[in-house]
């Protein structure tokens, strides 16, 4: 996105569009694999395929199929790097890729406030296999630095943070990184097309392809996008973490996928035209509210720098009711009079809201949560494609002024 050749050139919007695949019998869309396993006519390539991967050749599709392939090389294109595996979920992707990384008494260095999901994993989880993880903020350099003091394996953090929204120096921090040593590793479910961390110095990316990726709240998927020798070692007959743990997407969902992902560059810059409009009148109202595009955003700097501008500032923003019960009263208004739904997850087509620190960030101690910000009258929402963003925006402000918000 920083080539002297300009955005245009560079841009993972334009790596996509032109990543183009026939189907078997030369339709326009890949063929979909249904079979689990596959046929050989030579008992030798078999047996090779249990060491070393062999181009064009599957062997059982709990790795990987056709359709899971193409999936793959299609994500590899967005995130710019060699190659990529799609796995049945988020988590998955972030299991199975730090487990490849880590062994017993690797240390792990991660930003203090990221998806509830990925926290709880490494707090709860990790220690009973010997992995410790040091939470720091990330957008403060020296902690990051003190941080990584020590063999430290891996540094971990998201692009854009669920669900502050806060944007970390991603080249800071790959150097700061490989400084010592680690890998950097980065969620970039919140931000896809906007951000493009490996040209900024990340090694792996990750993905929920759940949210703006897939864009449909149908399935559920992620994806692993890195070096090959990276995902040849995920793939290991004897070792591979994603081959033996078995996250296996299902072939017809990854042709799903596929076809989403080529309207992905227009979705999101519906999204972000949308949550910008409803920032700037929410901030009108005097409310609290956290939005990349917002002049008052505090790494608005760091966003520039870093972001595809044609990609607007990303479909997500918070704001903060001032408590749990402003808050719950505000969605289930916004529920009724059909804005969005109250629930979970990110990317649908129609908004979604939900109280993070009651569900998505609940894994999360108390504690911590109030010393980052993440308040019980936190709301966050996933703002939609509404064509009509006027009318919604009038719906909304109602619901404001219904449970008096606003005068």
């Amino acid at each position: 996105m920083h080539s002297p050749d300009g955005p245009a050139r560079s841009s993972a919007a334009s790596r996509v569009q032109d990543f183009q695949v026939f189907g078997e019998f030369g339709e326009v869309n890949p063929s979909i694999s249904d079979g689990s396993t596959f046929t050989f006519l030579d008992p030798g390539k078999l047996k090779a395929l249990f060491h070393a991967p062999i181009p064009g050749c599957h062997l059982y599709s709990r790795l990987e199929n056709p359709s899971t392939r193409v999936l793959g090389q299609a994500l590899a294109r967005l995130e710019g790097t060699p190659a990529a595996h799609a796995t049945a979920s988020g988590m998955a992707a972030i299991t199975t890729t730090l487990m490849a990384l880590c062994e017993q008494g690797s240390v792990i260095v991660s930003d203090r406030l990221v998806y509830g999901g990925t926290h709880a994993l490494l707090r709860n989880v990790f220690p009973r296999y010997g992995i410790t993880t040091r939470f720091v903020d990330c957008t403060d350099p020296d902690a990051v630095r003190a941080a990584l003091k020590g063999e430290v394996r891996v540094l971990y953090c998201e692009s854009l943070t669920n669900p502050l929204l806060r944007t970390p120096d991603l080249a800071l921090l790959a150097e700061l990184a490989h400084a010592r040593g680690a890998r950097f590793v980065v969620d970039n479910t919140f931000a896809p097309l906007i951000f493009a961390p490996h040209e900024l110095g990340a090694d792996i990316v990750i993905h929920s392809l759940t949210k703006f990726i897939n864009g449909m709240s149908d399935c559920v998927a992620g994806v692993i996008c890195a070096d090959q020798a990276f995902i040849d070692e995920l793939s290991d007959a004897g070792s591979g973490t994603c081959m033996l743990f078995g996250p296996t997407l299902d072939s017809a969902r990854a042709a799903s996928i596929y076809k989403n992902l080529h309207t992905l560059p227009a979705r999101m810059i519906q999204h972000g035209h949308n949550a910008q409009l409803w920032a700037e009148r929410l901030r009108g109202h005097g409310l609290k509210v956290c939005y990349p595009g917002l002049p008052d955003y505090p790494d608005r700097a760091i966003f520039a720098h870093q972001a595809d501008p044609r990609m607007g500032s990303g479909g997500m923003l918070t704001m903060d009711a001032g408590s749990e019960d402003l808050a719950e009263a505000l969605m289930l208004a916004l529920q009724e009079v059909q804005v969005g739904f109250l629930a979970v997850s990110l990317g649908y087509y129609r908004t979604l809201f939900s109280p993070p620190g009651a569900s998505t960030s609940s894994e999360i101690p108390e504690s911590e949560r109030l010393a980052t910000g993440l308040t019980p009258g936190l709301v966050r929402f996933s703002v939609g494609l509404d064509f009509e963003i006027e009318r919604s925006w009038e719906r909304f402000e109602g619901c404001l002024r219904k449970v008096g918000l606003i005068g």
